[in-house]
């Protein structure tokens, strides 16, 4: 099913997941006047707060779909790993701008692999693992260290395994038992760096400034925008992202996540067909969030052209940091705190984050430390 006009305030937009992605797309869709509906499996999960309606199902139940479908004018999603089967199912029956074959295509490396290299984008040679047998010739041809990783459902660090020498490839192995994996080479980067870009799928596409991203254990700690990087870097980056974005006709939000290496190269690492943590800082800092241009895009509406207000950095809340952010909240009266309401505090899991605009990046980096909360 496919719109030929735009959707327009008072209708409903359904999304599946319930998390915080979901759930700030839901605030943002609520200030443009939209109603909101959610199918998540959890009881008072964090879009389900803001939304109009809250079905509670599993994101593969077929009935609920279609109760889904038939109760909004559009239907999006807030990650990657929907069952792309059932939302073809649902189809016929109600308009998912971003489609189906983005999602098919990021859900599985190999494909995700064969789609850039088709749009002569560089990313880190590779080999196909399908058994314990394939991997030695594999790195033969690549070499240590390298990265062995499951075709499908990873993310923040899970499914994978990094290999230094011979001696870890025994406990590699267990990967293999989730099903097909790819081995890829180790780029040695000097910076991550991330694009945010967003079209309505109907020609109009926007670049955001691109971010500097610091991980720990494999998930994102700190954004800083803009990244300390080159102009040059930085035009090359955004090209990168409007080519994907156009070859895929993109509706909504897309991130294309990236390893910058000293002489200035840059691999594409990851595509995510939604918004992004490393978007978060957009919502204060540009004149258009991430959430509002994805919002903007699945209705069909023109994608305005973005603008940086101020230097911004970003940084993470995980489980066991959220109640000391909570000893600074009358203390720092310039930070935005953005809690997403979940039940549950767990190490590794993201709670909320903070955003800092700022005249001074380093400062701000320091002013962050000094609080030993991310020691």
């Amino acid at each position: 099913m496919t719109l030929n006009k735009p959707v327009l305030p008072g209708q409903m937009i359904g999304i599946v997941g319930g998390g915080q992605l979901g759930k700030m797309m839901a605030l943002s869709a609520k200030e443009m006047g939209f109603r909101i509906a959610v199918l998540d499996p959890s009881v008072d999960c964090p879009a389900a707060q803001v939304a109009d309606w809250h079905l509670l199902a599993e994101y593969n139940d077929l009935e609920a779909l279609e109760e889904l479908a038939n109760r909004s004018e559009v239907v999006t999603y807030e990650f990657e790993n929907v069952d792309v089967d059932s939302l073809v199912h649902i189809q016929p029956l109600v308009d998912i701008p971003q489609g189906t074959d983005l999602l098919a295509i990021t859900q599985d490396r190999l494909l995700e692999k064969s789609f850039l290299e088709s749009n002569n984008i560089v990313i880190a040679p590779y080999a196909t693992i399908v058994s314990p047998t394939d991997i030695q010739d594999a790195i033969d041809g690549i070499g240590y260290p390298c990265v062995l990783k499951t075709t499908r459902g990873g993310y923040d660090g899970k499914g994978q395994y990094v290999l230094y020498s011979p001696s870890d490839l025994a406990p590699s192995m267990n990967l293999l038992k989730e099903g097909t994996c790819v081995l890829e080479a180790w780029i040695p980067f000097e910076k991550e760096i991330s694009v945010l870009v967003s079209g309505n799928g109907q020609g109009d596409i926007e670049t955001f400034p691109v971010g500097e991203n610091i991980h720990r254990n494999n998930i994102l700690h700190e954004t800083i925008v803009p990244a300390r990087v080159d102009d040059e870097v930085i035009e090359e980056a955004q090209r990168i992202a409007r080519l994907i974005a156009k070859e895929v006709n993109l509706a909504g939000t897309l991130a294309v996540e990236m390893f910058l290496t000293n002489n200035g190269g840059i691999y594409v690492n990851e595509l995510a067909p939604r918004p992004h943590n490393s978007g978060h800082y957009t919502i204060e800092a540009c004149t258009f969030s991430q959430f509002d241009t994805h919002i903007r895009g699945i209705c069909g509406w023109s994608i305005p052209t973005i603008e940086l207000l101020s230097d911004a950095v970003m940084v993470n809340i995980m489980g066991d940091e959220i109640f000391e952010t909570m000893d600074f909240v009358t203390e720092k009266m310039n930070w935005h705190f953005h809690y997403y309401g979940k039940t549950e505090a767990k190490p590794a899991r993201k709670m909320g984050h903070i955003t800092i605009l700022t005249d001074d990046i380093f400062d701000t980096l320091e002013e962050i430390y000094q609080t030993s909360i991310w020691d």
